[in-house]
């Protein structure tokens, strides 16, 4: 019997635009592995319900990224609707979100990480910050490096602005070097990519606009580099409790090591993301990427 996925993509996010691009691949690819896909752009919750009441899909594949998508929420309520879904649960997508909260469950786990300060942007602008320049700021649950600053002398701190200044933002000391991001699938690391933006800084221009960054599979890192990257991935993978897939960002430089910036429990997949890369690096090619999310997706237990 064919099974029956419901492409949920689009939503209020930010990351809008990536999830609308990405989509149109998924969808080609599930078809071609003989799913029966429907597509829906989410831009109300009601009429998500109807879609689900009507359609009665088999899985949902969350191709949503950023708030609302990434955070718990939709995960929550197909949880409650006894729904299957790709890619992490609540919790883990949840904790995976807040990238406060992954810094402080990965020290746990003796993973590096930076020194950094949680507050709300209107506090950061009034009283500034206990870490030392360079810093970053970004918003503590956000993706694609939206709403992302680096300050390195003090007339940077004007370029920092956020809609609303009641956002929780992390400030983060900057950490130089190589670029490195590591795929975990079904608990194991395959292969780190170092990635070489033409910009200093691997923003959101940089990670959407081909050729604006070059990925080189596998980094050119010294081995013992690359296996400690590989393994901060698995531990943190496993100790948030992701589903079947994640990305771990990371630095790395001879004075401070691997350090880790953070995880993304439900990974861009579009033409130019590197986690459909380094699958395929791994013998698997994008359509049974997808097809693997679908067979293992699941919710929450009643």
């Amino acid at each position: 019997m064919t099974k029956k996925v419901l492409l949920l993509l689009g939503g209020f996010s930010s990351e809008r635009e990536v999830s609308l691009t990405a989509g149109k691949d998924i969808e080609k690819a599930l078809t071609s592995k003989g799913y029966e896909v429907v597509v829906h752009d989410l831009q109300n919750a009601w009429n998500f319900v109807k879609v689900l009441q009507k359609e009665k899909p088999d899985v949902v594949f969350n191709g949503l990224y950023g708030n609302w998508g990434e955070d718990g929420a939709i995960q929550g309520m197909l949880d409650l609707l006894q729904i299957p879904y790709t890619h992490s649960n609540m919790h883990a997508s949840m904790v995976g979100m807040d990238k406060h909260l992954t810094k402080y469950i990965a020290k746990s786990c003796g993973i590096r990480v930076a020194q950094s300060q949680k507050m709300r942007a209107k506090d950061f602008f009034k009283n500034g910050t206990i870490v030392p320049m360079p810093y970053v700021v970004k918003p503590v649950s956000d993706g694609s490096s939206v709403g992302v600053f680096i300050v390195e002398k003090t007339e940077d701190i004007l370029k920092v602005k956020y809609k609303d200044n009641n956002t929780m933002v992390m400030i983060e000391k900057y950490i130089p070097g190589h670029e490195l991001t590591v795929m975990c699938l079904e608990d194991k690391a395959y292969v780190v990519t170092e990635l070489k933006a033409e910009e200093k800084f691997y923003d959101y221009k940089a990670k959407y606009t081909k050729g604006k960054t070059k990925h080189i599979l596998p980094a050119e890192i010294p081995y013992e580099v690359s296996e400690i990257c590989k393994a901060y991935a698995e531990k943190l993978h496993q100790a948030i409790g992701c589903n079947t897939i994640s990305r771990v960002d990371l630095r790395w430089n001879e004075d401070d090591g691997v350090v880790l910036l953070e995880i993304n429990t439900n990974p861009g997949m579009t033409a130019l993301s590197l986690v459909p890369e380094q699958a395929k690096y791994a013998g698997i090619g994008y359509a049974d990427l997808c097809a693997k999310l679908v067979e293992r997706a699941k919710c929450r237990e009643m």
